[in-house]
């Protein structure tokens, strides 16, 4: 049986990096607890290093393995995690909305991404606990502003709640796998896949991991329509 999320025993058709950028305790390991196990832990502990958890799911009948690496937002692990950058197709910038100094670091991390990332890869901001909405020090107008400024995506949520969390990651997957998409392979069986496309072998069956370089290299132009939702909507 097939639904949204496929099951164990589907070959899996390809392969997306996801990175989570942040300062500490803004709750990047809280939103990928939610999105890859629908969980929330009230004694969650800061993230040490990189992490990384997986979850499969099903984008246009196509099996899609999301790999969604949680890195340590302290100072201290700067150096550490930003080797982690290279190879993802697609970013989280986190700031929590009741925080002005997390948000106020955002120009900062995505400099550093930026950096280390390809020029292509998919972006959202993300301002998270929205369900404090009591206690914003953010207003959306300033997120909003930002994100059009430097052509990210953009959504407000709540990983206790669980509010537009699974919509922000499946809006970031689709995005990437539309980009993919554009990508049509016309090698003849057998031929040599280009450079952009690794072939892993994992339980006999072929995985496709995409490289946004090559990917965007076949496509002069694409269009990356801004969006953004609020807590409420």
């Amino acid at each position: 049986m097939s639904n949204l999320y496929g099951d164990y025993n589907q070959k899996i058709d390809y392969v997306f990096k996801i990175v989570l950028i942040g300062d500490s305790a803004v709750g990047k390991s809280q939103l990928l607890a939610r999105f890859a196990r629908n969980e929330f832990n009230l004694d969650s502990k800061a993230t040490i290093g990189v992490e990384f958890q997986t979850k499969t799911l099903i984008i246009d009948n196509k099996t899609v393995k999301a790999q969604i690496w949680d890195t340590a937002g302290q100072e201290r692990y700067r150096a550490v995690t930003s080797a982690y950058y290279r190879g993802a197709v697609g970013a989280m910038l986190v700031y929590d909305l009741t925080k002005r100094q997390s948000f106020d670091h955002m120009a900062r991390w995505l400099e550093e991404l930026r950096g280390h990332a390809d020029k292509n890869i998919v972006i959202m901001l993300i301002g998270n606990k929205c369900d404090l909405g009591s206690l914003r020090a953010v207003p959306i107008e300033d997120a909003q502003e930002f994100a059009e400024r430097e052509n990210l995506f953009f959504m407000e949520t709540s990983a206790l709640e669980s509010t537009n969390v699974e919509t922000a990651f499946m809006s970031i997957l689709k995005e990437i796998y539309q980009i993919v998409g554009k990508k049509t392979l016309t090698a003849d069986e057998g031929a040599e896949i280009e450079d952009g496309i690794q072939k892993l072998e994992a339980a006999g069956q072929c995985i496709k991991t995409w490289s946004m370089v090559s990917v965007m290299n076949a496509i002069s132009c694409w269009p990356h329509d801004f969006f953004s939702f609020g807590c409420n909507e």
